[in-house]
């Protein structure tokens, strides 16, 4: 096809060099203002993405064009383009719009635009922005891309606090998404998006502080999401019902809310095979996992937010902390949840550490009693001090042996008188009396048969009281720790 009357001189060189896609070098570097040398028009770029010109036999026609003035509205909306489309450190004065358009490998490499509509489009092969400086919404809602995505180094600037930087609800991205060193100022939106290739943002830095920096609701994720190695977010990453099969890493990342009071990660009722949670710092605000599935967990005490939201989440596998830091990690909820305490506790029955479950099974105790009644505080800490809830029997034995030494040297100094005297009284012995009493039930026949007397006798009716509440509690304590045990078998 001959070429259109009415070209500059820098749009005739495109024009010819389309049909073997030979680049067009109009500078090395991207123009500051409308050089007349490096001005192309939209609309000639346009006409030849969708087939104005001609391809040469034995060549692969596309546009390929570096250091241009771009003037006018780059505008493939619902077109179909066969041809490669590489632009490199031009400048856009309008957003160019491929939404719901069908292309090839787009390519806009360090260029600067006001923003790039995206929104359906379904590109054969790869959509890379890497390097570009975009004042204004990136869309992609519903796109397809089949190479990937690639946005390394790219930095958006969000047009308003009530707009996205980057709007991609429902993307689907295989191959890999690699947003890598990037500086995003607004939130991200990746809500229902499928990265089937992975997604790294390793180096990243997401600014929206007081509002979302990443919503990532019911993503999926295949092999690895990498939010590590540098990765910073001012803001809330929200990855609530997300699903990740791989791993997804926080490594060495900075996870800050910028506001103590709000989320910094919320992933609650997520799934994960593994969760690598130990960024660089201690994470500055809330955490919630909440009801989430996670195969393997690692992080580390010295990053834990002081909120920490467990309740129903379940694991198999806990890397990278001691276990006095666990109990600290599951008391970190500012309300009590008994599941927390349940999960650690049958992950060390599960790995052979009986002793440390149970220890577990008495910090949850001790933790209710802060949210008990003034009664039922009272009977916890009897509990707790008698027998250990029945995890630690012994306590009951520790305590009757010190009373059946105190009750023994009492009544071998004020011996007690006999009741009926006579001579088929069984012969006093201290030991034996004491024990009388510290036992609910009359063993020996020497309760009965003689009685304390003056001040002593004050010590008797401390014993058979005593004696009672030790046998309830160990009764009570027993049966709690009888009933879990019988629920796992």
């Amino acid at each position: 096809m001959p070429q259109p009357p009415g070209l500059n001189a820098a749009e005739r060189r495109l024009w010819n060099a389309f049909p073997t896609g030979t680049t067009v070098v109009l500078g090395e570097d991207r123009p500051t203002g409308p050089l007349p040398e490096r001005m192309v028009r939209a609309e000639i770029i346009t006409r030849l993405l969708l087939g104005a010109g001609d391809a040469r036999p034995g060549s692969v026609a596309a546009v390929r064009l570096r250091g241009a003035y771009i003037t006018g509205r780059l505008d493939v909306a619902g077109g179909s383009v066969e041809h490669e489309l590489l632009l490199r450190d031009c400048r856009l004065v309008e957003e160019p719009d491929f939404s719901n358009a069908e292309t090839r490998q787009l390519r806009l490499n360090r260029c600067k635009m006001p923003g790039f509509d995206g929104g359906g489009l379904r590109a054969d092969g790869f959509l890379s922005l890497s390097g570009a400086e975009i004042d204004g919404e990136v869309r992609l809602l519903r796109a397809q891309l089949s190479g990937g995505l690639r946005m390394n180094g790219t930095v958006i600037n969000a047009p308003s606090e009530e707009r996205w930087a980057l709007s991609a609800g429902a993307l689907v991205v295989d191959v890999g998404a690699f947003i890598r060193k990037a500086t995003i100022t607004g939130g991200v939106r990746f809500v229902g998006a499928r990265m089937n290739g992975g997604l790294f943002m390793e180096g990243t830095t997401l600014v929206n502080p007081g509002r979302l920096a990443l919503d990532a609701q019911n993503m999926v994720v295949e092999d690895t999401a990498e939010f590590s190695h540098g990765f910073t977010a001012f803001g809330t990453i929200r990855l609530r019902s997300a699903r990740f099969n791989g791993i997804l890493s926080f490594s060495r990342g900075i996870l800050d809310s910028a506001d103590p009071g709000r989320m910094a990660l919320h992933a609650s009722h997520m799934q994960a095979d593994e969760l690598l949670l130990w960024p660089e710092e201690k994470i500055r605000g809330r955490v919630s996992l909440s009801y989430s599935r996670i195969s393997l967990i690692m992080d580390h005490p010295s990053v834990w937010p002081d909120e920490l939201y467990l309740n129903g989440m379940t694991y198999e596998t806990l890397r990278g902390a001691e276990f006095r830091d666990r109990l600290s990690w599951v008391s970190r909820d500012p309300e009590f949840h008994l599941q927390p305490y349940e999960q650690l506790a049958a992950w060390y029955h599960g790995i052979g550490h009986d002793d440390l479950g149970r220890k577990v099974h008495l910090a949850k105790l001790r933790a209710r009693r802060r949210h008990l009644n003034p009664v039922g505080k009272a009977w916890n800490q009897l509990l707790d001090w008698t027998v250990g809830f029945g995890y630690r029997p012994w306590l009951a034995f520790a305590w009757f042996a010190a009373l059946l030494a105190i009750g023994t040297t009492v009544f071998s100094i004020e011996e007690p008188r006999p009741i009926k005297p006579g001579n088929e009284l069984p012969s006093f012995h201290a030991l034996i009396y004491t024990l009388d009493l510290l036992i609910p039930l009359d063993t020996f026949g020497q309760q009965l048969s003689y009685d304390a007397v003056s001040w002593s006798r004050w010590v008797a009716y401390g014993l058979v009281t005593i004696g009672w509440v030790l046998a309830t509690a160990l009764i009570a304590g027993v049966t709690r720790v009888l009933r879990p045990i019988s629920g796992r078998n």
